[in-house]
């Protein structure tokens, strides 16, 4: 491992290795320090558990009204998702190496590429990402609670919501204030459990499905497609990737980078690939569902079930909703240490439990549309994330040797305070992104009007003010994404290779 020569002076990074962190411990005390090496016991296999319970919610069949209201077909649709759902967490894999190489979340080892202050930019987009994703995944268990309830005759309204909103809330700032251990046991119960349960729902629901309706969808553009591959790629891996390198963290010094990634590619991508592709066959054989995802996703497919099948899939399916929840708050707690707030890390995650519990209450009960708001919100953070990805990934595969883990806490280490190079490739990717961007909620969202400037200046796409929507083939194929993820690749890739060399070599 390359790192500063040692001196009586020069400074260590945090370790937990005075902690009691153990894989039988509690609550896992750990913050963002170095993970001691005695307690770096996983295994490749063991990143399949967290990611494919994460990602076999049933919510991944909502995609498939998302895809196919893009205005392409169900053949095309299929290809885009397995495309886009696989490419995605590939992306997530290759971050996770960085959490074998360097034992530290995302976010900190992240500071090898933009400095140990310049981070704080990166990071502050990645804390909002994490906060709306575990409130959308929130919400979703809420609205389904409430459909399930009132579908059985148990009760409705109010009361039913304001139950539903507390108790998820409650399940999910526990499990995550608990930390890794209890989470990684229980992700790998909760990956049998809704595993079966969701094959079990396949079975039922497949009387649903017309193949004649499927097969008589008309055709998309070229263009329609990218814009659904990129709407795929936000809304699965992008949406993790910058968590990736936090369940890494634990990984044996030892381990193979190529089965990191395998193993991280396999269990996102597993579940989602089949739900999404089940999710347009069930959406393309009834229009009345495709336009019911919309407002609640999940309650809209537990419908299709008979009533003695209602309450064992509702369980399952929250706790599937719930599953990404504590995965997400877990890495925002993280995320939040890394940008300076000095709390322990289970009150850090306490702090985004609530801040998800205000954002779930406030749509359920006061915001008119969920999805819309939630998809524009994405594509909107998506890129800088994009941009940011791009950047890290080419950093990653670009370094021969594992981190100095004292410097990436030393603003003075070879990493230095700030690496203005990625920090304003990633502003000026993320305005340029945001000009080939534009809202596809303009309605239910209008607060993001103002992307897409970059269209009518490039002939991309011209804005009719009459009916208040963007005209042209490429208008709503969402370039700035791709954009922003390939040239910030790019970019770094080559304007930062001198640089990598010289910090390697052990130069501030």
């Amino acid at each position: 491992m390359s790192s500063v020569p040692s001196s009586p002076s020069a400074p260590s990074a945090p370790s937990s290795a005075q902690r009691s962190d153990r894989p039988g411990a509690l609550v896992e005390t750990t913050g963002i320090e170095i993970i001691a090496e005695s307690e770096r016991t996983a295994r490749p296999r063991d990143l399949f558990w967290p990611w494919f319970a994460a990602n076999v919610s049933v919510f991944g069949m909502s995609y498939g009204a998302y895809l196919l209201g893009a205005g392409i077909s169900f053949v095309q649709a299929s290809v885009v998702a397995v495309i886009g759902i696989v490419i995605s967490f590939l992306l997530c894999g290759i971050i996770a190496i960085a959490g074998k190489r360097g034992s530290a979340p995302t976010m900190v080892l992240s500071r090898a590429a933009f400095g140990v202050h310049g981070q704080k930019v990166p990071g502050i987009v990645s804390w909002l990402t994490s906060i709306g994703w575990e409130t959308m995944l929130a919400i979703s268990a809420v609205l389904a609670t409430a459909t399930v309830f009132q579908a059985l005759g148990l009760a409705s309204g109010t009361a039913v919501l304001v139950i539903a909103a507390i108790a998820i809330a409650a399940i999910i700032v526990i499990a995550s204030v608990l930390g890794y251990h209890t989470i990684m046991r229980i992700q790998s119960v909760l990956t049998w459990a809704t595993g079966a349960m969701t094959i079990l729902f396949m079975i039922l629901t497949i009387p649903h499905i017309h193949w004649d309706q499927v097969a008589s969808i008309p055709s998309g553009t070229p263009q329609q497609m990218i814009g659904a591959l990129v709407m795929v790629m936000t809304g699965f891996g992008l949406g993790w990737i910058n968590i990736s390198a936090d369940w890494s963290r634990y990984q044996k010094r030892t381990a193979s980078d190529g089965a990191i990634v395998f193993w991280n590619t396999l269990g996102g991508s597993a579940a989602p690939v089949i739900l999404v592709v089940f999710g347009l066959l069930l959406a393309g054989s009834d229009p009345d569902i495709s336009a019911k995802i919309a407002g609640d996703p999940v309650g809209t497919l537990v419908t299709l079930l008979p009533l003695w099948a209602l309450i064992p899939f509702w369980i399952v399916a929250v706790l599937t909703l719930v599953s990404g929840a504590v995965n997400g708050i877990y890495s925002s707690g993280l995320t939040l240490l890394s940008l300076g707030i000095r709390v322990p890390r289970p009150a850090a995650a306490a702090v985004d439990g609530t801040i998800l519990t205000l954002g779930t209450i406030w749509v359920v009960f006061f915001a008119q549309s969920f999805i819309g708001p939630f998809q524009s919100f994405l594509i909107t953070l998506g890129v800088p994330i994009a941009a940011w990805a791009g950047i890290l990934i080419a950093d990653i595969l670009t370094r021969r040797r594992d981190y100095d883990e004292a410097a990436l806490f030393d603003a003075n280490g070879r990493y230095g305070a700030f690496d203005w190079t990625s920090i304003a490739t990633m502003v000026v990717l993320s305005v340029i992104g945001w000009g080939l961007v534009v809202n596809n909620y303009a309605e239910d969202a209008p607060w993001n009007n103002w992307q897409g400037y970059l269209l009518e200046p490039l002939g991309l796409g011209t804005w009719v003010a009459d009916g208040a929507y963007w005209d042209g083939p490429w208008a709503y194929s969402n370039l700035g994404v791709l954009f922003a993820l390939v040239f910030g690749f790019l970019i770094t890739f080559i304007a930062r290779r001198g640089t990598i060399r010289r910090q390697e070599a052990g130069q501030a």
